[in-house]
Protein backbone atom coordinates (compact mmCIF):
# COMPACT_ATOMS: atom_id res chain seq x y z
CA UNK A 1 0.00 0.00 0.00
CA UNK A 2 1.43 3.89 -0.85
CA UNK A 3 2.20 5.89 1.84
CA UNK A 4 -0.45 8.25 0.48
CA UNK A 5 -2.76 5.79 1.03
CA UNK A 6 -1.67 4.97 4.46
CA UNK A 7 -1.42 8.89 5.57
CA UNK A 8 -5.19 8.73 4.37
CA UNK A 9 -6.22 5.64 6.59
CA UNK A 10 -4.09 7.51 9.67
CA UNK A 11 -6.69 10.65 9.52
CA UNK A 12 -9.08 10.39 11.88
CA UNK A 13 -8.01 7.37 13.48
CA UNK A 14 -8.24 6.47 16.92
CA UNK A 15 -6.07 7.46 19.54
CA UNK A 16 -2.80 5.61 18.89
CA UNK A 17 0.24 7.20 17.54
CA UNK A 18 0.26 7.96 14.62
CA UNK A 19 3.53 8.36 12.29
CA UNK A 20 4.56 11.76 11.01
CA UNK A 21 4.76 13.65 8.09
CA UNK A 22 8.79 12.98 8.34
CA UNK A 23 8.06 9.16 8.28
CA UNK A 24 9.85 6.51 5.62
CA UNK A 25 6.20 4.07 4.81
CA UNK A 26 6.44 0.78 6.33
CA UNK A 27 9.28 0.72 8.25
CA UNK A 28 8.21 3.16 11.04
CA UNK A 29 12.16 5.13 10.66
CA UNK A 30 12.17 8.73 10.38
CA UNK A 31 13.82 11.27 7.58
CA UNK A 32 15.25 13.07 11.05
CA UNK A 33 13.38 16.06 9.80
CA UNK A 34 11.70 15.88 13.41
CA UNK A 35 13.97 17.52 16.09
CA UNK A 36 16.65 15.32 17.75
CA UNK A 37 14.68 15.16 20.75
CA UNK A 38 11.03 14.40 20.10
CA UNK A 39 12.35 11.86 17.39
CA UNK A 40 13.88 9.79 19.29
CA UNK A 41 10.58 9.16 22.06
CA UNK A 42 8.57 9.06 18.70
CA UNK A 43 10.86 6.40 16.95
CA UNK A 44 10.72 4.35 20.39
CA UNK A 45 6.79 4.46 20.66
CA UNK A 46 6.37 3.32 16.47
CA UNK A 47 8.67 0.79 17.13
CA UNK A 48 6.65 -0.35 20.08
CA UNK A 49 3.82 -0.23 18.42
CA UNK A 50 4.95 -2.51 15.33
CA UNK A 51 5.48 -4.80 17.95
CA UNK A 52 2.90 -4.64 19.45
CA UNK A 53 0.54 -5.62 16.28
CA UNK A 54 3.02 -8.11 15.56
CA UNK A 55 3.03 -9.94 18.45
CA UNK A 56 -0.92 -9.52 18.53
CA UNK A 57 -1.44 -11.42 15.00
CA UNK A 58 1.04 -14.14 16.31
CA UNK A 59 -1.14 -14.99 19.23
CA UNK A 60 -4.76 -14.36 16.68
CA UNK A 61 -2.63 -16.47 13.78
CA UNK A 62 -2.10 -19.30 16.71
CA UNK A 63 -5.58 -18.96 18.38
CA UNK A 64 -7.89 -18.65 15.09
CA UNK A 65 -5.47 -19.65 12.01
CA UNK A 66 -3.78 -17.60 9.53
CA UNK A 67 -6.16 -17.86 7.34
CA UNK A 68 -8.84 -16.79 9.57
CA UNK A 69 -6.71 -13.85 10.94
CA UNK A 70 -7.70 -9.90 9.44
CA UNK A 71 -5.92 -7.01 9.45
CA UNK A 72 -9.03 -5.69 11.39
CA UNK A 73 -8.89 -8.65 13.87
CA UNK A 74 -5.60 -7.85 14.08
CA UNK A 75 -6.22 -4.15 14.95
CA UNK A 76 -9.00 -4.20 17.19
CA UNK A 77 -7.22 -6.88 19.27
CA UNK A 78 -3.93 -4.72 19.46
CA UNK A 79 -6.01 -1.53 20.21
CA UNK A 80 -4.93 0.57 17.44
CA UNK A 81 -6.66 1.85 14.46
CA UNK A 82 -6.53 -0.18 11.33
CA UNK A 83 -4.66 2.65 9.42
CA UNK A 84 -1.83 2.54 11.59
CA UNK A 85 -1.85 -1.45 11.27
CA UNK A 86 -1.40 -1.28 7.41
CA UNK A 87 1.19 1.74 8.16
CA UNK A 88 3.19 -0.84 9.67
CA UNK A 89 2.82 -3.82 7.70
CA UNK A 90 1.12 -3.49 4.50
CA UNK A 91 -0.50 -7.25 4.68
CA UNK A 92 -0.50 -10.28 6.35
CA UNK A 93 2.31 -11.48 4.45
CA UNK A 94 4.25 -8.49 5.63
CA UNK A 95 3.52 -9.57 8.69
CA UNK A 96 4.68 -12.98 8.31
CA UNK A 97 8.06 -11.21 7.36
CA UNK A 98 8.13 -9.74 10.51
CA UNK A 99 7.61 -12.95 12.06
CA UNK A 100 10.49 -14.72 9.84
CA UNK A 101 13.05 -11.90 10.81
CA UNK A 102 11.90 -12.54 15.06
CA UNK A 103 11.79 -16.20 14.44
CA UNK A 104 15.72 -16.00 13.39
CA UNK A 105 16.57 -14.04 15.91
CA UNK A 106 15.03 -16.32 18.95
CA UNK A 107 16.57 -19.34 17.02
CA UNK A 108 20.22 -17.00 17.71
CA UNK A 109 19.54 -16.53 21.09
CA UNK A 110 18.20 -20.30 21.01
CA UNK A 111 21.02 -21.82 19.62
CA UNK A 112 23.54 -19.33 21.78
CA UNK A 113 24.67 -22.07 24.87
CA UNK A 114 25.33 -25.26 22.68
CA UNK A 115 27.40 -23.02 20.22
CA UNK A 116 29.05 -21.26 23.05
CA UNK A 117 29.24 -25.08 25.11
CA UNK A 118 30.01 -27.63 21.98
CA UNK A 119 33.27 -27.43 19.74
CA UNK A 120 31.88 -30.96 17.94
CA UNK A 121 30.20 -30.34 14.51
CA UNK A 122 27.44 -33.09 15.70
CA UNK A 123 27.14 -31.54 18.81
CA UNK A 124 26.54 -27.87 17.49
CA UNK A 125 24.73 -28.91 14.32
CA UNK A 126 22.09 -31.25 16.36
CA UNK A 127 22.04 -28.55 19.08
CA UNK A 128 21.00 -25.67 16.61
CA UNK A 129 18.39 -28.15 14.64
CA UNK A 130 16.53 -28.91 18.29
CA UNK A 131 16.78 -24.99 18.98
CA UNK A 132 14.68 -24.27 16.10
CA UNK A 133 12.00 -26.52 16.56
CA UNK A 134 11.48 -25.14 19.97
CA UNK A 135 11.52 -21.95 18.37
CA UNK A 136 8.78 -22.72 15.92
CA UNK A 137 6.93 -25.18 17.79
CA UNK A 138 4.04 -22.82 19.57
CA UNK A 139 3.27 -21.96 15.90
CA UNK A 140 2.85 -25.22 14.93
CA UNK A 141 -1.29 -25.26 15.14
CA UNK A 142 -1.21 -22.68 12.22
CA UNK A 143 1.83 -23.44 10.32
CA UNK A 144 0.29 -26.43 7.81
CA UNK A 145 -2.09 -23.39 6.60
CA UNK A 146 0.41 -20.94 6.16
CA UNK A 147 2.84 -23.52 4.51
CA UNK A 148 0.45 -23.93 1.78
CA UNK A 149 0.58 -19.90 1.03
CA UNK A 150 4.61 -20.26 1.68
CA UNK A 151 5.30 -23.14 -0.95
CA UNK A 152 3.63 -21.12 -3.86
CA UNK A 153 7.08 -20.25 -6.11
CA UNK A 154 5.95 -17.20 -6.67
CA UNK A 155 4.45 -16.44 -3.19
CA UNK A 156 6.34 -13.41 -1.17
CA UNK A 157 6.29 -15.62 2.00
CA UNK A 158 8.39 -18.11 0.13
CA UNK A 159 11.84 -18.84 2.10
CA UNK A 160 13.26 -19.02 -1.67
CA UNK A 161 11.69 -15.17 -2.44
CA UNK A 162 13.83 -11.56 -2.36
CA UNK A 163 11.30 -10.68 0.03
CA UNK A 164 12.71 -13.36 2.71
CA UNK A 165 16.17 -12.76 1.61
CA UNK A 166 17.35 -10.93 5.27
CA UNK A 167 15.70 -13.86 7.14
CA UNK A 168 17.28 -16.46 4.85
CA UNK A 169 20.71 -14.81 5.07
CA UNK A 170 20.30 -14.78 8.83
CA UNK A 171 19.22 -18.24 9.01
CA UNK A 172 22.73 -19.07 7.19
CA UNK A 173 24.51 -17.29 9.65
CA UNK A 174 23.63 -19.29 12.14
CA UNK A 175 24.89 -22.54 9.91
CA UNK A 176 27.80 -20.65 9.23
CA UNK A 177 28.27 -20.02 13.02
CA UNK A 178 28.06 -24.12 13.92
CA UNK A 179 30.89 -24.65 11.14
CA UNK A 180 32.77 -22.42 11.90
CA UNK A 181 33.00 -22.74 15.60
CA UNK A 182 33.96 -26.47 15.13
CA UNK A 183 36.48 -28.29 15.44
CA UNK A 184 35.71 -30.18 11.86
CA UNK A 185 38.26 -30.45 9.51
CA UNK A 186 36.96 -29.78 6.21
CA UNK A 187 37.89 -29.36 2.15
CA UNK A 188 38.17 -25.69 2.07
CA UNK A 189 35.92 -25.54 -0.68
CA UNK A 190 33.29 -27.41 1.28
CA UNK A 191 33.62 -24.70 4.23
CA UNK A 192 32.11 -22.03 1.86
CA UNK A 193 29.09 -23.77 0.93
CA UNK A 194 27.81 -26.30 3.67
CA UNK A 195 26.33 -23.42 5.58
CA UNK A 196 23.64 -23.06 3.04
CA UNK A 197 23.47 -26.79 2.29
CA UNK A 198 23.01 -26.85 5.68
CA UNK A 199 20.00 -24.59 5.62
CA UNK A 200 18.36 -26.05 2.85
CA UNK A 201 18.72 -29.32 5.00
CA UNK A 202 17.13 -27.48 7.93
CA UNK A 203 14.29 -26.26 5.48
CA UNK A 204 13.45 -30.44 4.71
CA UNK A 205 13.50 -31.11 8.62
CA UNK A 206 10.84 -27.77 8.81
CA UNK A 207 8.34 -29.37 6.06
CA UNK A 208 8.76 -32.87 8.02
CA UNK A 209 8.06 -30.71 11.59
CA UNK A 210 4.95 -29.04 9.41
CA UNK A 211 3.07 -32.52 9.11
CA UNK A 212 4.43 -33.93 12.29
CA UNK A 213 1.32 -34.42 14.68
CA UNK A 214 3.39 -36.65 17.17
CA UNK A 215 3.66 -35.62 20.93
CA UNK A 216 5.88 -32.68 21.27
CA UNK A 217 7.26 -33.31 17.41
CA UNK A 218 8.72 -36.13 18.59
CA UNK A 219 9.33 -38.24 15.09
CA UNK A 220 11.05 -34.88 14.10
CA UNK A 221 13.27 -34.92 16.83
CA UNK A 222 14.02 -38.61 16.31
CA UNK A 223 14.58 -37.33 13.03
CA UNK A 224 17.40 -34.84 13.86
CA UNK A 225 18.81 -37.67 15.84
CA UNK A 226 19.01 -39.75 12.68
CA UNK A 227 20.48 -37.35 10.02
CA UNK A 228 23.16 -35.27 12.04
CA UNK A 229 25.46 -38.50 12.26
CA UNK A 230 25.08 -39.20 8.89
CA UNK A 231 25.43 -35.75 7.80
CA UNK A 232 28.44 -35.49 10.24
CA UNK A 233 29.93 -38.62 8.87
CA UNK A 234 29.67 -37.44 4.91
CA UNK A 235 31.24 -34.21 5.91
CA UNK A 236 34.46 -36.01 7.73
CA UNK A 237 34.23 -38.47 3.85
CA UNK A 238 34.70 -35.24 2.24
CA UNK A 239 38.20 -35.06 3.08
CA UNK A 240 39.27 -37.86 1.22
CA UNK A 241 41.06 -37.43 -2.06
CA UNK A 242 39.10 -40.58 -3.49
CA UNK A 243 35.61 -38.41 -2.92
CA UNK A 244 36.81 -34.87 -4.12
CA UNK A 245 36.07 -35.74 -7.67
CA UNK A 246 32.10 -36.12 -6.79
CA UNK A 247 32.91 -33.37 -3.90
CA UNK A 248 33.58 -30.64 -7.23
CA UNK A 249 30.66 -32.04 -9.32
CA UNK A 250 28.41 -31.09 -6.26
CA UNK A 251 29.80 -27.88 -6.27
CA UNK A 252 29.93 -27.19 -9.40
CA UNK A 253 26.02 -27.85 -9.73
CA UNK A 254 25.62 -26.02 -6.98
CA UNK A 255 27.69 -22.98 -8.73
CA UNK A 256 25.30 -23.12 -11.61
CA UNK A 257 21.83 -23.12 -9.88
CA UNK A 258 22.96 -19.79 -8.38
CA UNK A 259 23.93 -18.96 -11.97
CA UNK A 260 20.47 -19.58 -13.39
CA UNK A 261 18.69 -17.90 -10.28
Amino acid sequence: MAATSRTAANSGAGTDATPSAGTVGGTGTRTGTEGGGEERPRRQRGEQTRQLILETALRLFRERGYTETTMRAIAKEAGVAVGNAYYYFDSKEHLIQGFYDQNQAAHRVASGPVLAREKEFAARLRGVLHAGVDVNDPYHSFAATFFKTAAEPSSPLSPFSRESSPAREAAIAIFRDVVEGSSAKLDPELRKVLPELLWLGWMGVVLFWVYDRSPDRRRTRRLIDGIVPLIDRLVGLSRLRVLRPALRQVLGLLDTIREDD
